[in-house]
């Protein structure tokens, strides 16, 4: 992609102290975006995420905020707006299996956590958004769904699953509400990337058994999967409306 291909736009990566954030903010700056990092607890990892958008010799900011709460997702814009400008492309990247358990041992706490970051974050930062979009005819949204979002995710991860489900329909009714004001939204659903969501949540069996699964027999990277986000944000993806692509190495073909 042409490395001045986003000069003068400013991106929000959301979730971005590590794994797919991190690449998808690397590879927007790659190509000439001023990038905000979002985070909430991981600040030495966002600070890492800054150093290598400043080694591909882009700009960034950190912000600290909740965006599984609209307060903290509002804050988020406004202070992403008073340090680089409009936003013209977010990514709704947060998100969280938070803990594998079962349907019969999750409780209501448990449930609303898993929803409020993995689904409600993304309506609340796009709705944040989309008024300065709907202002300026234009803007790109990508968010982060999954493949467990089509078959119910693995061990412990159903309601993580539902969640990225209603992350892919979000995404195609976000499209055609903003597709007439020039704004586009799609997803990317990642198969099983190799990131530090896995180092905490799947076992090295459990990795090698989803390796065997895929037909490209090896697990996927967060850099791949931030260089797809990155090219359905830019102009060579301006034809590109409520679509999901999916990012598994073959495991998933629908």
């Amino acid at each position: 992609m042409n490395k001045q291909a986003m000069n003068g736009r400013v991106a929000l990566v959301t979730g971005a102290s590590t794994g797919i954030g991190r690449w998808s903010a690397i590879a927007l700056a790659e190509c000439g975006a001023t990038v905000a990092i979002n985070y909430l607890k991981n600040q030495a990892g966002a600070e890492e995420t800054l150093k290598a958008v400043e080694a591909a010799g882009g700009r960034g900011v950190l912000i600290q905020a909740d965006v599984s709460t609209k307060a903290g997702a509002q804050t988020l814009v406004a202070a992403t707006r008073a340090q680089l400008g409009a936003i013209d492309i977010l990514v709704n990247n947060a998100g969280d299996l938070i803990e594998r358990r079962s349907l019969r041992e999750f409780d209501e706490d448990l449930w609303d956590r898993v929803m409020n970051l993995n689904l409600k974050s993304v309506w609340l930062v796009s709705q944040a958004v989309m008024s300065e979009m709907i202002e300026r005819k234009g803007g790109a949204i990508i968010n982060v769904g999954s493949i467990a979002g089509h078959h119910g995710g693995g061990p412990g991860a159903a309601v993580y699953a539902t969640a990225k489900a209603a992350v892919h329909c979000l995404t195609k009714g976000l499209a055609k509400e903003l597709a007439p004001h020039g704004i586009r939204v799609n997803a990317v659903a990642p198969g099983v990337i190799d990131t530090p969501f896995h180092e905490r949540m799947s076992t090295v069996e459990m990795m090698k058994q989803f390796a065997a699964s895929i037909p490209m027999a090896r697990t996927g990277t967060s850099e791949e999967c931030g260089r797809v986000i990155a090219f359905l944000a830019s102009d060579a993806a301006a034809y590109i409306n409520g679509e999901l692509v999916e990012i598994n190495g073959g495991q998933l073909m629908v």
